[in-house]
């Protein structure tokens, strides 16, 4: 019971922090743009799981409750592919062809360089 409420808190405390960046995010102008608060939400969501699977994984610092917390509740709640692949779709349905091309391409190019960097962070640490 306790691995659940570890992933329902790290869930929603996930979902506030993305609603927040989406917010923020959502402020900055700029129609040429792909959805920033997806794209910035993700980056950050793939940096960090990044950063804490390579440190697991390297150094062995996370007890299963905390990853459970961290990984799979907190990050699971704050990245955003579903909304990721809804705001395509629309995108897709208005026949925003360039746009659509460039949101996919951004949003997997960035996640998987955040990746990558949060675990060249992790050897450093």
């Amino acid at each position: 019971m306790s691995k659940i409420l570890m992933v329902g808190l790290g869930g929603f405390l996930g979902s506030v922090f993305r609603y927040g960046a989406g917010e923020v995010m959502g402020r900055i102008p700029c129609s040429a743009c792909p959805p920033l608060g997806t794209l910035f939400v993700n980056a950050v969501g793939c940096l960090l799981i990044g950063l804490l699977a390579g440190l697991a994984e390297a150094r062995g610092v996370l007890a299963v409750e905390t990853r459970l917390f961290l990984i799979v509740g907190l990050l699971g709640g704050f990245t955003t592919f579903s909304t990721f692949g809804l705001e395509s779709y629309e995108l897709l349905r208005m026949g925003n062809w360039p746009l659509v091309l460039g949101n996919v391409a951004a949003q997997v190019v960035v996640g998987l360089l955040a990746v990558w960097a949060g675990f060249m962070l992790a050897k450093l640490i």
